[in-house]
């Protein structure tokens, strides 16, 4: 009998053990995401002084302007992590373009405002590469947590999902170039 007793108290605590660490594994997920997301709102937040500041020079790239707009409309509407990294990838694309064109306006290029905005990016671009990794390293554990044994049986007891990774999209594996 208290055999029996020592082999449920051992394996109860086991499953308490394993459950607690997929429970702050997915918390862990949960947190890399909103990182992910504090700078990617940050970066958001940059883009309308960005689209002003560059409007008045570039008169003739009115389309590039309104791409970088719908983008980063979407990029915040986005309700699933595939649909915002495919946002999120196209919005620096189109970044790249407004540097791109800038190129060619020497007024904009010595704009004290527009290189702080290419400075500001250019820091935001480095955190959301740094909260990315971190992301997806959270979610690196907490999937193999889940799909090892024993992991894997009181992870389908209890309805815990694979996460997926934060993953840039073919065209956003380029770093972003900034000129300052």
């Amino acid at each position: 009998m208290l055999i029996l007793l020592i082999i449920v108290v051992v394996v109860g605590t086991g499953l308490v053990m394993f459950y607690n660490k997929m429970v702050q594994g997915r918390v862990h997920v949960q947190e890399g995401w909103s990182g992910i997301d504090v700078q990617l709102k940050r970066r958001h937040d940059l883009i309308p002084n960005l689209i002003e500041t560059v409007k008045g020079y570039m008169k003739h790239e009115q389309e590039v302007l309104e791409k970088v707009t719908e983008l980063r409309t979407q990029a915040i509407h986005s309700t699933n992590m595939k649909g915002r990294a495919a946002a999120e990838g196209g919005l620096t694309q189109a970044l790249k373009s407004i540097f791109a064109v800038s190129e060619a306006y020497p007024d904009l290029k010595a704009n004290q405002n527009f290189l702080s905005l290419q400075q500001s990016l250019a820091t935001i671009e480095d955190e959301i590469q740094l909260a990315r990794r971190y992301y997806n390293g959270t979610v690196r554990n907490y999937n193999i947590s889940i799909q090892t044994f024993p992991g894997n049986i009181i992870a389908g007891a209890f309805h815990f999902k694979v996460e997926e990774f934060f993953e840039a999209d073919e065209d956003d594996r380029e770093v972003v170039k900034v000129k300052i």
